[in-house]
């Protein structure tokens, strides 16, 4: 399938996964709109793939409305609204240890920026009869985030967010997805944008890949996509055996101790 002529919004699209997203969307036909809090990450994707750039902090609701009025001023009504945006700042010593702000910052971006663009959305996707919906969420979404429970926990409710918007929504046409790789090579885990193949072993996912399995399984018209397959594994020793699952948790972060904190993101890696 493709999306030529389709309408799409990508926030978080200045790099990592929303630009290689970006990119995947414009290859296959679709005009983008190229959403980013940083302006001039923003425009550097637009002219790469010939959309529009909108300047826009998720965690604002008047940016996300004006966000939504210039992608329909631009393309027509929006046929594709990824989102993408995201962020991970860990924790000094332990699940309780992040302060207030870092939580609700979390809840902001991961939970709240989503369900403000499905508001803005969902009447004319519904009112059509067809749309996408697509949240960028994370295998901590489906497991859990050694080092940053507020990320994970975020996630956590991102993922059921997706599913009652499938849930209530899928009847009326509009295509829920929910995106949940484990580890990719994007700034957010301190890989340079313009050198992701620096990677200690091929688990961790290009980008690019990540944007491919998407891509794909929105075409399949599928709700949990896992670019890497071995994470349904992960769920299914989890569903079976919790105090197990939790043990062997407990197990690596002791195997990780300081590194959590250290921001050495290779050595990290070693213990996935």
């Amino acid at each position: 399938m493709s999306f030529a002529g389709q309408s799409a919004v990508v926030t978080g699209a200045g790099q990592g996964i929303g630009r290689a997203l970006a990119r995947a969307l414009a290859q296959s036909g679709a005009q983008v709109v190229v959403s980013d809090r940083d302006p001039a990450r923003a425009q550097a994707v637009a002219v790469e793939t010939g959309g529009l750039a909108v300047a826009c902090d998720v965690t604002q609701p008047d940016q996300i409305a004006a966000l939504a009025e210039a992608a329909r001023h631009a393309n027509g009504a929006i046929d594709i609204w990824i989102s993408n945006a995201g962020f991970a700042a860990g924790e000094p010593s332990g699940a309780a240890s992040a302060p207030d702000a870092q939580w609700q910052a979390s809840w902001e971006v991961h939970v709240m920026a989503h369900l403000r663009a499905a508001r803005l959305v969902l009447p004319e996707m519904t009112a059509r009869g067809s749309g996408r919906l697509v949240n960028i969420a994370s295998a901590a979404g489906l497991l859990c985030q050694v080092g940053d429970a507020a990320y994970s926990a975020t996630k956590h409710a991102a993922v059921s967010l997706a599913q009652s918007l499938a849930i209530d929504h899928g009847d009326a046409g509009v295509q829920v997805s929910v995106v949940c790789p484990l580890f990719v090579a994007t700034p957010l885990l301190g890989y340079a944008d313009d050198a992701p193949q620096d990677r200690p072993h091929d688990r961790v996912l290009l980008p690019e890949d990540v944007a491919r399995a998407t891509l794909d399984g929105m075409r399949e018209g599928r709700f949990l996509i896992l670019p890497h397959p071995e994470a349904a594994e992960y769920l299914r020793r989890r569903a079976a055996d919790t105090d197990r699952w939790i043990e062997g948790m407990r197990r690596m972060r002791r195997g990780m101790g300081d590194v959590l904190q250290s921001g050495d993101f290779a050595a990290i890696h070693r213990h996935i």
